[in-house]
């Protein structure tokens, strides 16, 4: 009698398998959307996901952190270098890198492929809002593929399908979150209005699949193909690679956190292991089973860690920046948020937070330019990648600001000939900061510059992070060369300097998309950091 009980308790728990009843699955994937949209938008279905299936919030894309290469590895099991799709001008036959294999459309064989080969029956859709989607699907492995324009329109669309056909796979995409991130920023207001939108349409898809009576037999997963930092993505940060990863359904733990790592690629390779699914050999993405029940975490070593969620400085800094901000006459209040079972240690001296450092309780005020660092750690000993606050105190009395000049020009791809052109503009800014010179957002250049004092000799290096390119100049000598059109890249450059005065000169410019620009430096005593306005000038003093 007991063993009767625990088998039914089991069966209850674990729900009917693919083998048992047929299953449905349906991506609902949401161009640009970041673990933070999901965070701070109103979703309540994809918080209902969670709470009734498995998440995390901390799946990593594939750089880079564009459409078009992201999209193509959620539905191919592998990155970049695999399957070929290296930037969003990618087209069929192009000139680019050959994928290392090649299905029956002589593309990198995907998900689609993989099904109808497994499933020689199964109903597969594909209703993207998107357009340039449908390049990289392979056309004639589904059974309808229709581009929609806007997301209203893409999941009415779906909505009938789903309630006609009661597809085994349907892969369905929106494209308004990643709008709203080009067009008002990333965490802006707009953009998480958009994010609630795209959960609400999720709420639609939801309800179609009941109408058509098979919703207590479908598996849903939600993913993005990247985030995005102020006014664009394509770029290296954490807030362009991660994204959210989440799966409810038959079979599927209830509100289990995923701790182990996910990768975009990992979609296609769950969506093949819901169906026992054979896989390309030059697939790399794995299953996440862990979400699955009967399934414990996988971890590699007995001995590793799961990086943990990194806490977050909460500023007023512009979209883009870093967290901290200048602050003129005025003391800056330094207000930290992590997770509640996090422990939290903190450091003004520029050194590496340790669980020896001062443990963070309470925010506390700043009077001078100060460098926080912070990290979590938890109980078990695992922790969180270090995050900074660079704060930058100054009297009105003591800013001696430097000189910028403006200009625009069309279709730049790459820095500009500025010898040959005149500013628009000029005028006067506190530090290397976009947002005090006003710009029309695209197509536009700037060269800023003044004087860096150097208090003590040694070798420095100095960096810029830009989207899209810049260059750094001391004493006429190029530094740093971040040019080209791309999202927020890195590049730094070193350079030995004496104490005293130097010249110091950024270019910059931007084609279209998101405008940053971002210069740091260090060297002998001093973390890197943003340059504060305590060492620029516009004339030597």
């Amino acid at each position: 009698m007991r063993l009767t009980i625990l088998c039914l308790l089991t069966l209850l728990c674990s729900g009917l398998s693919a083998q048992d009843k047929k299953i449905h699955v349906v991506m609902f994937g949401v161009d640009g959307m970041s673990p933070d949209g999901l965070r701070h938008a109103n979703t309540p279905n994809m918080h209902r996901m969670m709470k009734d299936g498995a998440y995390t919030l901390h799946a990593r894309s594939v750089l880079p952190t564009s459409s078009s290469p992201n999209w193509a590895s959620m539905i191919s099991g592998a990155g970049p270098d695999r399957h070929g799709v290296t930037s969003n001008s990618w087209e069929r036959n192009d000139d680019g890198i050959a994928p290392v294999a090649i299905g029956d459309e002589g593309i990198f064989p995907t998900i689609f492929s993989v099904v109808r080969h497994g499933k020689p029956d199964a109903d597969i859709a594909v209703i993207h809002d998107w357009e340039g989607f449908a390049r990289l699907v392979e056309t004639t492995k589904v059974n309808y593929i229709k581009h929609e324009e806007g997301p209203y329109n893409t999941v009415t669309e779906a909505a009938r399908y789903i309630e006609s056909k009661k597809p085994d796979l349907l892969f369905l995409h929106l494209d308004n979150v990643d709008d709203a991130g080009h067009g008002s920023g990333h965490g802006s207001a707009k953009y998480y209005a958009a994010v609630g939108l795209a959960d609400s349409l999720l709420g639609v898809v939801i309800e179609a699949y009941k109408k058509a009576g098979i919703y207590d037999n479908t598996i849903f997963m939600v993913s993005s193909d990247h985030g995005g930092i102020g006014f664009g993505h394509g770029g290296e940060t954490m807030a362009e690679m991660e994204i959210p990863f989440l799966i409810s359904g038959p079979g599927i733990k209830k509100g289990y956190e995923i701790k182990g790592p996910v990768y975009q690629y990992d979609n296609a390779a769950t969506i093949a292991y819901i169906w026992k699914l054979p896989v390309p050999s030059a697939w790399i993405g794995r299953p996440v089973k862990s979400a699955f029940f009967g399934n414990d975490e996988e971890v590699a070593d007995p001995m590793e860690k799961f990086t943990l969620e990194a806490p977050q400085i909460i500023s007023d800094a512009p979209a883009g920046s870093p967290a901290g901000g200048l602050f003129i006459d005025s003391m800056p209040r330094v207000v930290i948020k992590a997770n509640s079972e996090y422990k939290l240690f903190y450091t003004l001296d520029g050194s590496e937070p340790t669980e020896k450092s001062m443990v963070y309780m309470l925010p506390f005020t700043l009077n001078r330019t100060t460098v926080v660092k912070v990290k979590a750690f938890d109980k078990a000993g695992s922790q969180s990648p270090t995050v900074c606050g660079f704060y930058r105190v100054r009297k009105q009395s003591e800013l001696h600001q430097m000189i910028y000049g403006y200009y625009e020009a069309d279709d730049l791809e790459v820095l500009p000939d500025f010898r040959s052109m005149e500013p628009k503009t000029t005028g006067h800014c506190n530090e290397f900061n976009l947002d005090e010179i006003p710009n029309r957002g695209n197509n536009f250049a700037l060269v800023l510059g003044g004087y860096i004092y150097i208090a003590k000799e040694g070798d420095y290096k100095f960096y810029t992070a830009s989207d899209d390119g810049s260059k750094l100049y001391i004493d006429d000598h190029k530094v740093v060369n971040n040019d080209g059109s791309h999202g927020m890249i890195w590049h730094g450059g070193d350079i030995a300097l004496v104490k005293g005065w130097h010249i110091i000169k950024v270019t910059y410019f931007n084609g279209g998309g998101g405008h940053i620009l971002n210069v740091y430096y260090r060297g002998p005593g001093i973390t890197k950091q943003l340059i504060p306005a305590d060492v620029l000038y516009g004339t030597k003093q």
